[in-house]
């Protein structure tokens, strides 16, 4: 079916990079345009955790009413600005309406094959040694707790996991002292989700740029896309700041940017740039397990090299400010649970951000729009790009060379109603 395309892909996050990935396997002639030199946003300050476990979308009962009684309150874990945006106002609508249980249940197994599917190709990625000897370790994540209301929230998501096969069990203060012995944790106890992994992601990019570049993926940074030619129903052209693309496919994948990117051909897509924070400490802190610390609404990973402290959810538009009081936030909700650690001035003072880029459903885009012969959509993955980067990618390239997909589309699909 119609091979060796030549496919522009726009974005150079995990999301952009993995279409690329396997497009080229696939045998298509690739392009990558970013708009910044792909060393920082989302891709590089996430968690790194791959996540069976997350089924539960963002998008649940109570989340909006908690958004609007943290609104005024910006060091709280979730923050939506208070702006006039008509596009963040019909957006927090479309949240609103998502947020149903219903539309939760029906959610769940979705989320839940999609990250068993970038899963594997993560461990295949690893196996094949295309990006040397990455670190992808499997001891699972541990969501630690320290009040009964946090457990019984959490066990009830454990027992929804374990019947749709995940492997998950619940270890009580003397269960998660021996998983976790070098450490003193301030805590009741842990659910522990075997099923998920974690990695070190500025350490996957880097090695996903380099064999892209070496595999002759044309990677283009500084290149930001100005304008696109349309032809009837077909995208022709992909104008930059600096030099015109011809292409036969186009892939947006420019995370929390790709609604922008969309208006310039009509297409409006609901989508709402989700700011997240992270502390690198580079000190030994003796964590060894990645944890999320339910009560504080944050994560820490222990990765190859330090450990990072990342959180919080802030919808305040596209901008790279970083809010100390949010800094503050995760480095004193992590001093609460690991007693003795110390997050220094120093490792607070080079905190960084990046912008998720949020469905109102929790779901991603991932598909062709309307009335669009050779254009595909890839973003809005909210707090799961970097788990699933691989399985969007691989599904984009069964798209564009016309193979049957991995897995059914139409729950992602970017023409969906709220």
């Amino acid at each position: 079916m119609g091979k060796n395309k030549n496919v522009i892909v726009v974005g150079g996050g995990i999301v952009g990079l993995s279409t690329a990935y396997f497009l080229q396997k696939d045998g298509h002639k690739v392009t990558v345009l970013d708009k910044s030199d792909i060393s920082s946003g989302a891709s590089f300050v996430n968690a790194g955790y791959l996540t069976p476990s997350h089924i539960v979308p963002l998008a649940s009962p109570g989340m909006i009413s908690k958004g609007i009684r943290y609104m005024f309150n910006s060091s709280s874990p979730f923050y939506m600005k208070p702006r006039l945006d008509p596009d963040f106002m019909k957006w927090a609508w479309y949240f609103k309406k998502s947020s149903t249980k219903a539309k939760v249940e029906r959610a769940m197994p979705i989320i839940k094959d999609i990250n068993l599917l970038s899963r594997r190709l993560y461990e295949d990625m690893k196996a094949s040694g295309d990006l040397g000897d990455f670190h992808l370790d499997e001891k699972g994540l541990l969501m630690v707790y320290q009040t009964e209301k946090a457990r019984d929230h959490e066990l009830a998501v454990m027992e929804k996991a374990q019947e749709m096969g995940l492997e998950a069990r619940h270890l009580d203060a003397e269960g998660l002292k021996k998983i976790e012995p070098n450490i003193e944790l301030n805590a009741m106890g842990a659910i522990l989700y075997e099923c998920d992994r974690h990695t070190t992601p500025p350490q996957i990019m880097k090695n996903l740029v380099a064999y892209l570049s070496s595999s002759g993926v044309g990677i283009y940074t500084q290149e930001e896309v100005l304008d696109i030619s349309m032809e009837r129903s077909f995208v022709t052209e992909v104008i930059t700041n600096k030099k015109t693309y011809k292409a036969d496919e186009v892939v947006f994948a420019a995370g929390s940017w790709t609604s922008n990117l969309s208006k310039k051909i009509d297409i409006d897509l609901p989508l709402q740039a989700g700011k997240g924070y992270r502390i690198n400490v580079e000190t030994p802190t003796n964590i060894t397990m990645p944890a999320i610390l339910m009560e504080a609404k944050m994560a820490v990973t222990p990765m190859q090299g330090f450990t990072r402290f990342a959180g919080t959810m802030e919808f305040s538009g596209i901008n790279d400010i970083i809010r100390k009081e949010r800094v503050e936030a995760i480095a004193k909700g992590a001093e609460r649970y690991y007693k003795g650690l110390k997050i220094s001035e120093e490792d607070k003072d080079n905190a960084q951000c990046g912008l998720r880029p949020v469905s109102p459903d929790g779901l991603p885009y991932i598909g062709r729009p309307k009335g669009f012969k050779n254009l595909t959509i890839a973003t809005g993955h909210a707090m799961m790009g970097w788990s699933l980067g691989p399985a969007t990618g691989k599904m984009i390239t069964e798209l564009i060379s016309g193979k049957s997909t991995s897995m059914d589309l139409s729950p992602f699909d970017p023409d969906r109603k709220f």
